[in-house]
């Protein structure tokens, strides 16, 4: 009998990219279920507010039928465990991103033996694109909506107007 498998992709998701829903895309196919697991991020600071994270993620994802997004904040591994999620999906774009990402894999299985850390890349159209790079690029004024999806993009606007006015 098979039983569904549950995977926890996490971030901040500062904003959701292109390249973010390429990798839920590829783990949808891979997992029965995909919780995009929203980090508070209370040790960043962040241009969106965690509701404001939550929203652009379900809109984006608003089309996957076996995707949820929560919010988490705390230990990843208590997240992970009361879901009873089997594996952790982690996106690379770059050799740079191992290093940090197969350090972070060694930490999570000493945590949780029996949760496997998935890496996914996104296509290449997407491997050079980071949350970073967008909100970077939208505040000095350049054009973001080959980055992210539509609905990202009217809010990443949005956004940055209200930054600019104060």
């Amino acid at each position: 009998m098979d039983r569904p498998v549950i995977a926890v992709y996490p971030g901040t998701f500062d904003p959701m990219t292109l390249g973010h829903e390429d990798v839920v895309r590829r783990a949808t196919g891979l997992f029965s279920k995909v919780i995009v697991a929203v980090a508070a991020a209370h040790h960043k600071k962040t241009m969106f507010t965690l509701q404001e994270r939550i929203d652009m993620a379900r809109e984006a994802m608003h089309a996957l039928p076996n995707v949820e997004v929560e919010s988490f904040s705390g230990l990843m591994r208590d997240f992970v465990v009361a879901r009873g999620a089997k594996a952790m999906v982690r996106g690379l774009r770059a050799v740079t991103d191992f290093d940090y990402e197969s350090q972070l894999a060694g930490m999570n299985r000493s945590l949780m033996p029996d949760v496997e850390t998935v890496f996914l890349t996104p296509s290449d159209k997407y491997q050079f694109i980071s949350s970073t790079f967008v909100r970077e690029i939208a505040v000095l004024g350049g054009e973001t909506d080959k980055f992210v999806s539509s609905s990202v993009q009217v809010r990443l606007t949005q956004k940055v107007q209200s930054l600019a006015r104060g």
